[in-house]
């Protein structure tokens, strides 16, 4: 029996023909990253599930489109094609896409958070409180994508007063480097735009694709800004450290948008009852002032009745006084007396008196009656 004779060569290219020819163009990979390291820009790694590994590449021009570039012990989905060297007759796999695992991600988002909470950047006495009606506001996130689309609609539809300035950032890859120098050249900016709160958003995914806002370089960054950030990632159950460094997060980038801008009619509403409640308060006041005016008006009566039956008092008095002093009895006091006839007449003067004529003389304690012996015009008895 004639066997088939090769060369090394030859033999190592039928193999890879074999291989090219029997074997899946492309295939998914759940595997643990080994001693991975970067020799001239390329990525070279062993992928192993505990039991067996095997060799892996990722060309440069690959790696530069990558969401993370795998740490040793990391968990990761690949997806690949084999690479069969015929040289050496060496199998590999070239790695056209690499994702972290859920269990790598959330590793990663405990030691950064670790991190920053011991520096005290996680502190919640650090959150800032959010402008009432701000008038502008920097939104940071893809353009054009729905997530910007529900953030304007809803701005809109809230409180239209508000100016949103759209910054567009990239929102997954390895981009955080980027993302950090795009906010460190806006630090020194915000407060001359007139920004008065930042709004992070992305849209939903999955949570490993949200892998970009674990970072701790752009954390610090964000830490940084002068005025309050919210952030709206991902969706309600996803939870990144942007979303811990932020003064206020929101489950969505629409509830972030919420939680920044009032409610346009909620404020109307709240407008006309202060509007009823300062009518109330004014008819309150007005009738306060009207009951004040009219005790006053009272008052200013009974003061004047007062000084009325004052001064009649006071002219009442001086008449008693006066009446006093001619009072008849007072000058009988004296010594005075009255003379009266028999018909009780007073008698004024002597003249028409004749002799015997009957008169009554009335002193201060009692009564003399006489009888006229003579009359003696201006004589006293004495003369």
């Amino acid at each position: 029996m004639d066997l088939p004779r090769f060369s090394i060569s030859e033999l190592n290219a039928a193999i890879g023909v074999l291989l090219e020819r029997g074997f899946v163009p492309r295939f998914l990979l759940e595997a643990r990253v080994v001693k991975p390291q970067i020799r001239k820009g390329h990525l070279w790694l062993t992928l192993s599930d505990g039991d067996a590994s095997i060799g892996a590449v990722v060309w440069a021009s690959t790696l530069a489109n990558l969401s993370i570039v795998p740490e040793d012990g990391d968990g990761v989905t690949v997806v690949g094609k084999l690479n069969f060297w015929a040289a050496r007759a060496t199998l590999s796999v070239q790695v056209l896409d690499l994702r972290p695992s859920l269990t790598t991600v959330l590793r990663r988002f405990e030691q950064v958070r670790e991190r920053l909470e011991a520096e005290g950047l996680l502190n919640p006495e650090r959150h800032r409180p959010l402008p009432d009606l701000p008038r502008r506001i920097a939104v940071l996130t893809a353009v054009p994508s729905s997530a910007l689309a529900d953030l304007l609609r809803t701005a809109h539809s809230r409180w239209p007063a508000c100016d949103l300035m759209v910054l567009p950032i990239p929102v997954q890859g390895p981009v955080e480097a980027e993302l950090c120098a795009l906010l460190e050249r806006c630090r020194g900016r915000w407060l001359d735009w007139g920004v008065e709160v930042v709004v992070l958003a992305r849209g939903g995914g999955n949570r490993e694709d949200l892998a970009l806002f674990d970072g701790e370089h752009l954390a610090r960054e964000l830490s940084r800004l002068p005025v309050p950030l919210v952030t709206g990632i991902g969706h309600e159950d996803d939870l990144t450290v942007a979303d811990l460094v932020a003064d206020r997060r929101a489950a969505t980038p629409t509830a972030a948008i919420v939680a920044v801008l009032p409610d346009r009619l909620d404020v109307e509403r709240r407008l006309d009852h202060l509007r009823q409640q300062r009518r109330l308060q004014l008819a309150q006041q007005l009738q306060r002032r009207r009951q004040q005016l009219a005790r006053l008006d009272r008052s200013r009566l009974l003061q004047s009745i007062r000084g009325h039956l004052d001064r009649h008092r006071l002219r009442l008095e001086g008449q008693t006084r006066l009446l006093g002093a001619l009072d008849p009895g007072r000058q009988l006091q004296r010594g005075y007396a009255l003379l009266r006839r028999d018909d009780g007449t007073l008698v004024r003067t002597g003249e028409g008196l004749a002799r015997g004529d009957r008169l009554c003389a009335e002193l201060a304690a009692g009564t003399v009656h006489l009888v006229v012996e003579a009359w003696q015009p201006e004589k006293s008895c004495g003369a």
